[in-house]
């Protein structure tokens, strides 16, 4: 399409409204506090996201906490980058593999409980400002720990500390505590290809 003087302007106006309406919206969301970020779906990249978002906070000075509910047999990129700034970032990986793997229930139970444990440890200390439960949602998924104990500790934390819950299967009752709810979907995947995953896509 050819650039003209009009379509400038029309552009130009459309800007400036948009621009009217966005300024309102901030002026009118003044309140700062922390969020419960809720990130699900069978798409990729709900850990990649909240990973992205630790990298956020910690550039901002924030002190942080992982915690990894399922992964552990392996290492992965994140786990290995992050451990890098201990002074800043409280890394746990508590799994033992994804539930196909272990095949145990009992066994897996056991380490979602452990792993709960060290989560409500970071949820209790306001010093922290950006917790991360990664594939705490399937651990809830399968019945590995109780839901309502879950959200009773995620709503007592303090009053300023942010938390990224991610993994497939959300129940109703966390994305009803959410204030941010992201659903990632799959429109292609290489893995249906016959593709394995890669370190620095996947792993």
């Amino acid at each position: 399409m050819t650039d003209t003087p009009d379509r400038d302007e029309r552009h130009l106006a459309r800007m400036l409204r948009k621009k009217a309406v966005i300024d309102e919206r901030i002026a009118n969301s003044p309140n700062e506090c922390g969020l419960l970020l809720v990130l699900t779906g069978n798409g990729k990249g709900k850990s990649s996201s909240a990973f992205g978002m630790l990298a956020r906070s910690m550039g901002h000075g924030m002190q942080c906490g992982v915690v990894q509910f399922i992964k552990g047999r392996n290492s992965t990129g994140e786990e290995l980058f992050f451990r890098r700034f201990p002074e800043q970032v409280r890394f746990h990986v508590m799994g033992e593999g994804f539930t196909w793997e272990t095949q145990d229930r009992q066994r897996d139970i056991a380490a979602a409980e452990a792993a709960w444990e060290v989560s409500r440890e970071l949820l209790r200390d306001p010093s922290i400002g950006l917790v991360v439960l990664d594939e705490l949602n399937i651990a809830l998924k399968h019945g590995y720990l109780d839901l309502d104990r879950v959200l009773s500790d995620l709503q007592a934390r303090p009053p300023m500390q942010h938390v990224v819950v991610t993994g497939r299967g959300a129940k109703p009752e966390m994305i009803e505590l959410a204030d941010t709810v992201t659903e990632m979907g799959v429109i292609k995947h290489a893995f249906q290809a016959g593709i394995k995953a890669q370190k620095g896509v996947e792993l």
